[in-house]
């Protein structure tokens, strides 16, 4: 299992509607309202990195409200 962090930033008035939909997408552990440089912060895992990368590219980036992701992987030293 692949997990990652993904850090978002929205739209001004957008950020509780974001966080909805994206709890709802496969694969989404946890998506959270947040302060500070970021507005949602969500928790993600698949089978692999490059599945990991379809559901950040192909459902998280497509949700509307969305203007920046940053997608940081979870590593086990």
């Amino acid at each position: 299992m692949v997990q990652a962090y993904i850090l978002i930033q929205t739209e001004v008035g957008k950020t509780s509607a974001v966080a909805e939909v994206i709890a709802k997408i496969p694969g989404v552990l946890q998506a959270e309202d947040v302060t500070g440089p970021y507005d949602v912060i969500v928790r993600a895992q698949a089978e692999t990195v490059d599945e990991l990368g379809r559901i950040v590219v192909a459902k998280v980036q497509q949700v509307d409200g969305i203007t920046r992701t940053l997608t940081c992987p979870v590593v086990h030293l």
